[in-house]
């Protein structure tokens, strides 16, 4: 999660701070990426999808990702949930709850649905204090510059 964390802090400055980072089975860290959305003018640019896209190129079949963890400082939304699922990770591992738009138990549970083939493990709520202050620094600081 730490390092999950220091890519949510290179986010560019219009950007959620979200970090993800994928590790293989060893514990060898494939690929991380911290949200773009903003930077890139793309809907998609989530940090744990273009983790997942990176990972991807660099370990397995060319898509899946079994025996992979992926680590992100926030509860996935429902998009990153379902590429998640798809990619076969195993294992998920996040920080900060997201009570609006997690996909993960808050709001939905995408990964964990039993009519899915692939349902990864997931353990919630790791640093999630620290996880938590880097989403209400960002946000106060954006209400703060408001006219």
């Amino acid at each position: 999660m730490r390092s999950a964390l220091t890519a949510a802090r290179a986010a560019g400055p219009d950007d959620v701070p979200i970090g993800a980072v994928v590790f293989d089975p060893a514990g060898v860290e494939l690929a991380r990426a911290a949200n773009r959305r903003e930077a890139d003018g793309d809907p998609t640019a989530h940090a744990e999808i273009l983790a997942l896209r990176m990972a991807a190129a660099r370990y397995g079949d060319g898509w899946r990702l079994p025996g992979c963890t992926l680590a992100v400082t926030v509860e996935p939304c429902t998009m990153c949930a379902g590429a998640i699922t798809l990619a076969r990770v195993d294992a998920l591992v996040f920080g900060a709850w997201e009570p609006k738009t997690g996909a993960v138990g808050s709001l939905w549970d995408v990964v964990r649905d039993p009519r899915l083939t692939h349902r990864p493990q997931v353990r919630g709520g790791v640093l999630e204090d620290e996880c938590k202050a880097l989403m209400l620094d960002f946000f106060a600081a954006r209400r703060d510059d408001r006219p």
